[in-house]
């Protein structure tokens, strides 16, 4: 299909509209949290969205070394989300950022032979891990659906109405729309959410006036990388599971665009998006994954250029050198956030559910290995102070409960499920090892 200047364009910028609530959302409730100022948000905003551009570049541009050359777009993983608060609580943001440049650094090395790791990350195991990241994150949501934690006017009748006024709105679309539309559901939600707030006068527009027309991103912004075990280990198996989302993307593109992927294909996938991770670090931007929303735009334009894709990628680097774009976004108040984060981080579970789907619980073993890892996974999440007299050296596995329920899975699937250890080895879905992956 040979496509105009004009068509490619429209396709590339639906394509960004399509992506970009999910991509401002990561930066806004992690900058939230952290109770960065303003500026600053707005500066986290812009890298956020200009490194997108970057990484997607990085995975469109097939070359000997890496990226899959697929039409594919990646932006943040909010399965990230909740590690990341949790890091900077405790060892502050530059430990947030030495953890993301170890855990890039960690994902290109392991791209080399990642395919033959993928046994130990079974849907059992990693079903197991995003359903408890996603759990993990909606307090968070419900603070900010009743005004943010500390504010004022916590809980006020204004808030709840907003945030569940917002709820609704991405629920309607989704009921009644179809296509592209519903495709950019949360974003609409978000933009109909923030202009109600408006009329009520909860928006304030100082920020976006007193942002920049135009401004570069720079190195290590918020101080340089602190690297700490913990946090390491942490991002480390955040990203190993991001991987396994992202094989099930290039999976769909590849059947999409008729493309019979090999190992190298998926290889050179996978150190794209370490090296996008890593350069993300260096930026003070954040982890990357293939987002899913835009598979499904492909297969409903029926466009699969690469061009189309690329151009989405260099909008996205455009966009993030305008800081009053990246402002537009700081304004929108908390309960309206909120009430899309219910919708976004309840499909983080429901995500986490649909991997699970697709484990035999007729085997009494996997119920154990999700009832395990979930139970203590959510246990110290909970109740963190439980393990604070243990020696340090076991406090690594048990201090954050993401860390502690996927070390739980990853080890219950290897006693259940892989030799030597099993009675009988079951055979995860993995890739293949032979050249043709698909």
């Amino acid at each position: 299909m040979k496509l105009t200047a004009g068509k490619t364009v429209s396709l590339s910028i639906q394509h960004v509209l399509a992506m970009y609530a999910g991509a401002v959302v990561v930066p806004l409730i992690v900058g939230g949290a952290l109770g960065l100022t303003p500026a600053e948000l707005t500066y986290l905003v812009s890298a956020d969205i200009l490194m997108c551009g970057v990484a997607t570049l990085l995975q469109v541009w097939k070359n000997r070394f890496f990226g899959i050359g697929l039409p594919v777009v990646l932006g943040c993983t909010f399965t990230a989300v909740s590690p990341m608060i949790a890091i900077a609580s405790k060892y502050g943001i530059p430990a947030i950022y030495g953890s993301i440049i170890a855990g890039g650094v960690i994902v290109v090395i392991v791209s080399f032979f990642f395919g033959k790791l993928v046994k130990f990350f079974p849907p059992v195991v990693t079903g197991s891990v995003v359903t408890v990241i996603g759990i993990t994150l909606i307090p968070v949501a419900m603070n900010n659906m009743a005004g943010g934690e500390g504010s004022s006017d916590f809980g006020e009748l204004s808030n709840l109405a907003l945030a569940f006024s917002v709820l609704l709105v991405i629920v309607l679309l989704y009921r009644f729309t179809t296509g592209f539309v519903k495709s950019i559901s949360i974003l609409i939600g978000l933009i109909a959410g923030t202009a109600g707030a408006a009329l009520i006068g909860k928006v304030d527009f100082t920020e976006v006036a007193n942002a920049g027309w135009v401004q570069m991103i720079h190195p290590f912004y918020f101080g340089a990388p602190v690297f700490e075990v913990t946090p390491i280990l942490t991002m480390s198996l955040v990203l190993i599971v991001s991987l396994v989302e992202s094989t099930g993307v290039y999976f769909a593109l590849g059947d999409l665009t008729d493309r019979r992927l090999t190992e190298k294909d998926l290889a050179k996938g996978y150190r794209a998006e370490g090296i996008a991770v890593l350069l993300g670090g260096v930026f003070n931007a954040f982890p990357y994954t293939a987002y899913s929303q835009n598979v499904g735009l492909v297969q409903l334009t029926g466009v699969k250029k690469n061009s189309v894709i690329a151009l989405a990628g260099a909008f996205l680097i455009l966009l993030g050198l305008f800081p009053k774009a990246a402002a537009l976004t700081t304004i929108i108040p908390k309960p309206v956030l909120g009430g899309a984060m219910v919708a976004m981080f309840g499909m983080v579970i429901a995500y986490g559910i649909k991997m699970l789907s697709r484990v035999d619980f007729g085997k009494q073993e996997n119920l154990l290995i999700v009832a395990c890892s979930v139970g203590i996974g959510l246990g110290v999440t909970v109740v963190p102070q439980m393990f604070q007299n243990l020696p340090d050296a076991v406090k690594l596995l048990t201090e954050n409960g993401i860390v502690a329920g996927s070390f739980t899975a990853i080890l219950l699937n290897a006693i259940f499920h892989i030799h030597p250890f099993s009675r009988h080895a079951e055979q995860p879905e993995a890739v293949p090892t032979e050249k043709s992956a698909v």
